[in-house]
């Protein structure tokens, strides 16, 4: 079981090297023009393919990792509320290869972070009710009322500043890289 959980973590590794650089090739096909972003729409097409065997050999794995895995994923009829997980997998890589050859280039991006999304919703499933698997609970590791309230409060603060920063960047870096640079 050693060897089987050392090979799954280096899978695993490959897999996420392999769907950031997806992430980033789709980046650069939306913020790009010219050849670079024809370069970033030939990689994305390699590294999506390549993103879509890692999720399936990692999603093939998994459940045979611990009796707990399996039985989130396959025992019925938990079976029903997770099933739509993959389904949702396969209906954005499906979206994602007609938007690729549709010569798009801001849904390949989005897609891709929803297939992203999708991923960890799909690890939360795996190990749940672990936040550390195999160690401590999510209820273990809850605080105690207090102290959520307390980070309740804090969150409710500094979150509208962080939105509101991010929204802002985005806003000075819209629209695609020049060759002499952003809104020369």
């Amino acid at each position: 079981m050693v060897g089987l959980a050392h090979e799954f973590t280096v899978i695993t590794g490959i897999s996420v090297a392999i769907a950031y650089a997806l992430l980033g090739a789709t980046w650069l096909v939306m913020k790009t023009e010219g050849r670079l972003q024809q370069q970033a729409r030939a990689q994305a097409w390699w590294l999506g393919g390549a993103t879509l065997l890692a999720i399936a050999a990692v999603s093939a794995a998994t459940p045979f990792l611990k009796a707990s895995y399996f039985d989130n994923w396959l025992r019925w009829p938990g079976m029903l509320a997770v099933a739509p997980v993959p389904v949702l997998v396969a209906l954005a890589s499906y979206a994602f290869v007609r938007s690729m050859r549709a010569g798009r280039e801001v849904a390949p991006f989005l897609l891709t972070l929803g297939i992203f999304a999708l991923c960890f919703v799909g690890l939360g499933i795996s190990v749940f009710p672990d936040v550390v698997p195999g160690a401590v609970t999510i209820w273990a590791a809850a605080t105690d009322r207090s102290s959520q309230v307390f980070m309740l409060w804090g969150t409710a603060l500094v979150l509208p500043l962080i939105l509101g920063y991010t929204a802002w960047s985005y806003w000075v870096f819209r629209g695609k890289v020049q060759a002499d640079g952003y809104h020369a």
